[in-house]
């Protein structure tokens, strides 16, 4: 996934923060931040225009602007309602444009309004009644009556979203160019939030977690749980025994198989496929440019009691002192295969050509890092061809080493290249996964 400095400050967009009117009052009160329920409703409002009006990332964009909510519950609501807005986008501005006589523009802020509340009335089962209380304040000096009025129109007709997202027009455009016979199913697979999956410390120990968790496993050290889930209070959390890692991100590191040489993670933090290596008995250098995450790499091998040579490095400038016996290269992407926990991702317009350049790059150097005989594993959460296919049918100078089958969770095959590829299509019974490129070569 790409990495950015924070953006600048952005211009005024009329999102008024000052002084507001009560809904159907004339006269002044008090601003919305100072009414229950409205800050986490404000912030969401901010997050929407970071992401669709400038671009940023929802986890980047989060930290300074959900800072001033006390509550932890008002800030996980505000992601919340912005997580489904975001997921749900063409199909809630259906919903308004059907209930409006003319369109509202598509940067008006009484649409931005009608999303959220949308989204807590539609997705997330919130009473009208509070979002119609918490969402007209927003409205300061707009067109609450209209905004109101739709909204309640929508319900009154029984509004309702279609089974299989909609996918925003380029994203569905790019995606049929791509996958024409998967995208109906990538976007039944959008449409619901991920569960929650954990990689044990010790694959030996699956059955022993399952139950303890109360979970289902798709492979040995895997258990998948309930979204929603209060990870750091469940069993085996302090203790080290596993870390959150979904199960398509869990898979490059399996293809290394287990080992006790050397070995190198590219791009390492935030560090779940730096302890799947290290568990498995490898002496793992974790590589990473990022010291911010960095720091996360680190607690988490605090926690698990799992260690690795941590290097806070470009590996575009950074020299190896001796070859390593495997390499695992999870490159910065685009990301769009994780949209289903970070539906951001299908509203920003992907740095395609500069993220594959960059990965062309990381994938010369790393070769010339792989020692005889040692195996090199490329990988991308991207749902772009470019990223994935296109890239490992570039590379020469290593021997292919094919995936089989057996190495793969249940229901998913790999390519007729030897790669994987899996989309949020798959796995659909039993909770889905992630979208993921990984290809395999002997040195």
């Amino acid at each position: 996934m790409s990495r950015s400095s924070p953006p600048p400050s952005a211009p005024n967009t009329g999102l008024n923060t000052g002084p507001n009117t009560g809904p159907n009052s004339g006269q002044k009160s008090s601003r919305p931040a100072d009414a229950p329920g409205v800050p986490a409703r404000l912030a969401a409002l901010r997050l929407m225009d970071a992401v669709l009006r400038r671009g940023d990332p929802l986890d980047q964009a989060a930290p300074p602007l959900l800072r001033a909510i006390e509550r932890a519950d008002d800030r996980a609501l505000a992601l919340a309602i912005v997580h489904e807005a975001l997921r749900r986008l063409p199909d809630f501005d259906a919903l308004i444009d059907a209930h409006t006589r003319d369109n509202l523009p598509e940067d008006a802020k009484a649409r931005a309004v009608l999303r959220l509340m949308l989204a807590q009335a539609l997705r997330l089962g919130l009473p009208p009644h509070a979002v119609i209380a918490t969402g007209l304040p927003l409205l300061t000096g707009g067109p609450r009556r209209l905004a109101h009025g739709v909204f309640s129109a929508v319900l009154r007709d029984a509004g309702t979203l279609p089974e299989a997202l909609t996918l925003p027009a380029t994203v569905a455009a790019r995606w049929q160019a791509a996958w024409p016979g998967r995208v109906d199913a990538i976007a039944a697979g959008l449409a619901e939030p991920p569960p929650l999956d954990v990689t044990l410390r010790d694959a030996a120990e699956t059955a022993l977690w399952t139950e303890r968790l109360g979970g289902h496993s798709l492979l040995p050290g895997h258990v998948r749980l309930p979204r929603g889930t209060a990870v750091e209070s469940l069993p085996g959390f302090a203790d080290g025994a596993w870390w959150v890692q979904d199960l398509a991100a869990s898979l490059p590191a399996r293809l290394i198989g287990t080992g006790t040489g050397r070995a190198l993670d590219l791009c390492a933090a935030p560090g779940g496929k730096t302890l799947q290596l290290a568990a498995t008995g490898w002496q793992v250098t974790a590589l990473d440019k990022s010291a911010r995450r960095v720091e996360r790499l680190t607690a988490n091998l605090a926690r698990t009691g799992l260690s690795a040579d941590v290097v806070v490095a470009d590996a575009l400038t950074w020299e190896p002192d001796a070859r390593f016996d495997a390499i695992l290269i999870d490159a910065p992407c685009s990301a769009t295969g994780t949209a289903r926990r970070h539906p951001d991702v299908m509203h920003r317009l992907p740095r395609i050509a500069e993220l594959v350049e960059l990965q062309a790059a990381l994938l010369a150097r790393a070769s010339q890092w792989l020692a005889p005989g040692g195996v090199l594993v490329y990988a991308v959460c991207s749902l772009e061809p470019e990223e994935g296919e296109a890239q490992a049918a570039s590379v020469s100078g290593l021997a292919p080493a094919p995936i089989d089958a057996a190495e793969l969770p249940a229901g998913i095959a790999p390519s007729g290249q030897g790669w994987l590829r899996s989309d949020p299509g798959m796995l659909a019974q039993a909770g889905g996964i992630d979208g993921f490129f990984a290809a395999r070569w002997r040195g």
